[in-house]
C-alpha cells in the first residue's frame, strides 16, 4: 500500500474523492515528476543533446507541474475543488506534451520510453480523478 494511500487512510475528516483513485493519481503523479527529471537527466548526457532540447525542456516542465499538483492534491483540508481541477488539467496537458515529445525518441532512447510511459501512466491518472470529481 502507498504512502499516499496509508494517509489517507488516516484522514481525520470524510472527503467526497474515492480514496483509491486519489491515492493512484498521487502516486502517478510522484511518478511521472521523478521519470521526467531523470530522463531530462538522461538526455543531458546522450551525445545527440541538441535533438533533445524539446524533449529536456518538456520533461522539465511536465516534473515541475506534476511537483505542484501532488501538492494539491495531497491537501484535503480546506479543499478547492476549482484549483484542483485547474491543476489537473494542466498536469493532464504537460504529461500529454512530455509523453508525445519523449515518444517520438523511444525508439532510439530508452530513457524516453520509460518516460512516455510514465507521462501517459499520469495524464490518465489525472483525467480519472477529474471524472471522479465531476
Amino acid at each position: 500500500m502507498s504512502y499516499a494511500r496509508q494517509l489517507l487512510d488516516t484522514y481525520p475528516r470524510t472527503f467526497n474523492l474515492d480514496a483509491g483513485v486519489l491515492a493512484a493519481t498521487t502516486d502517478a503523479v510522484n511518478d511521472c515528476a521523478q521519470a521526467c527529471t531523470g530522463c531530462a537527466d538522461d538526455d543531458l548526457s546522450e551525445p545527440d543533446i541538441v535533438e533533445l532540447v524539446k524533449c529536456i525542456r518538456l520533461c522539465l516542465d511536465c516534473a515541475d507541474v506534476c511537483t505542484a499538483t501532488v501538492r494539491v492534491i495531497s491537501r484535503q483540508t480546506e479543499y478547492d475543488a476549482n484549483l484542483t481541477r485547474s491543476v489537473l488539467e494542466a498536469c493532464a496537458t504537460a504529461c500529454k506534451s512530455s509523453g508525445d515529445e519523449c515518444e517520438r525518441h523511444a525508439q532510439m532512447h530508452e530513457h524516453c520510453r520509460v518516460c512516455a510511459e510514465a507521462c501517459r501512466r499520469c495524464e490518465q491518472a489525472c483525467r480519472q480523478l477529474l471524472a471522479a470529481m465531476q
